[in-house]
């Protein structure tokens, strides 16, 4: 559910019609519903009562301040994958002690910020990295609280390049080697404490099932290390659920959160959950300008002026999104099927291929659903086009809560070399 819906025939977010903010702002843009932000993360939160519980939304999904703090008014920490990231979520206002830090890639400066910053814990993924957390941390004089992100090997069945369980893929420790590495690390990594166990298996999944084949084995590692006298206490489960992109079942929050206690819920753990898509994905939309309609000899193209810089996600992994007139069609016209295309010089800049709308003409508005999540975090500035503006609507306000970055902008960061400077800048 979302609160993006038609009121007496023009698309509105919330209260407030979405041509309205297309002639503020200028399109394209994303406009994200704090009422639907707010709706899926209590939903989760639901779920997951009875549970020892922390919810960290994955700022990689969308790290957008407004909307980041808005979660945070509602309890909610933050999973980050960067220094930037974490910057980014203790100045929407999270508590340090609700951040956790993943990913595969983290340098020493990253780590000293973090445990400066005295965040929850580190979710660790090599032997490397547990080596470089444990010199920075006894330069610091401080004693890192660290989760082991093992590797299952559990397929997600889901897109090969968001799926994240298995050996080949880069992610984590091999499960079998758990054992060996928090010994290792009890012996001579004096400034680390092992507390727990992180594992993530991928992105957009809709099969339960592999959760709960990853789960059973965190269960058996936990199992493991507990006979050797490690002390295991908290699990970060990672997030992953998927969102029904067209329409179809995805399993609900209550499903996922039922195998989480039929798995892991009596192991006496405080649980670390890290939804991102879930959350975010359906409250957010693109709102763009159809440019021309064109007939080619065997399509007809809808060229629109949003691009695959703006939204990468079909242009990366294939995926769909539906699409909709901001003026509601009438039940009964007329469908065409057409492609819709954006304007930059890749073939692969088409948000969707052979869809039925309504006849459209230049200077009607689209919208591009479900789009707030991997959707203005992926941006560029690609054929030289600006940043978008990403708009927050609650009830019947809206506000920008990122202007328009320009060409001018990025222009101004760049400069000539003395031997092609005649002393005339670039401006």
């Amino acid at each position: 559910m979302d609160h993006f819906n038609y009121v007496n025939g023009a698309l509105c977010a919330e209260g407030v019609p979405i041509a309205r903010i297309a002639a503020d702002v200028g399109t394209p843009f994303y406009c994200y519903s704090t009422a639907t932000l707010e709706r899926h993360y209590r939903v989760f939160e639901a779920a997951l009562a009875g549970l020892d519980a922390v919810i960290c939304f994955s700022v990689k999904s969308n790290g957008n301040l407004a909307v980041i703090r808005t979660l945070a008014a509602l309890g909610a920490g933050a999973d980050v994958v960067s220094g930037g990231e974490l910057a980014r979520a203790l100045a929407a206002g999270v508590p340090s002690e609700r951040i956790v830090f993943s990913g595969v890639g983290k340098t020493e400066p990253e780590i000293e910020r973090a445990l400066i910053a005295d965040i929850r814990q580190i979710n660790v993924e090599s032997e490397p990295e547990l080596a470089a957390v444990d010199r920075v941390a006894g330069r610091l004089g401080k004693r890192a609280q660290v989760s082991l992100r093992i590797n299952p090997d559990v397929d997600a069945h889901t897109h090969a390049k968001i799926t994240t369980g298995l050996t080949e893929n880069k992610f984590g420790i091999e499960w079998t080697r758990a054992h060996e590495v928090v010994t290792r690390a009890r012996q001579l990594a004096p400034n680390v404490d092992i507390v727990g166990l992180a594992v993530h298996i991928g992105s957009q999944l809709t099969d339960l099932e592999p959760f709960r084949a990853a789960f059973v084995r965190v269960r058996d590692v936990v199992a493991m290390l507990r006979a050797d006298g490690a002390r295991i206490g908290h699990l970060d489960l990672g997030g992953g659920l998927g969102i029904p992109y067209d329409g179809a079942l995805t399993p609900s929050p209550a499903d996922y959160a039922k195998v989480v206690r039929e798995t892991v819920g009596d192991l006496g753990c405080q649980l670390v959950f890290e939804p991102g898509r879930l959350i975010v994905g359906n409250a957010g939309v693109l709102v763009t300008k159809v440019v021309y309609v064109k007939d080619g000899a065997t399509r007809r193209f809808v060229i629109v002026d949003a691009a695959m810089n703006d939204l990468l996600r079909p242009a990366l992994y294939d995926a769909r999104h539906d699409i909709v007139p901001v003026k509601q069609p009438e039940a009964s016209q007329a469908r065409e099927l057409v492609d819709v295309v954006g304007p930059v010089c890749e073939t692969g800049d088409t948000f969707a291929n052979g869809l039925a709308l309504p006849p459209v003409a230049a200077g009607d508005l689209l919208v591009i659903r479900t789009a707030g999540a991997y959707g203005a975090v992926m941006s560029s500035t690609y054929n030289s086009r600006d940043l978008i503006p990403e708009v927050l609507v609650k009830g019947n306000e809206f506000a920008v809560v990122r202007r328009r970055i320009g060409l001018q902008t990025f222009l101004d960061h760049e400069q000539y070399p003395a031997w092609l400077d005649s002393g005339r800048n670039h401006r």
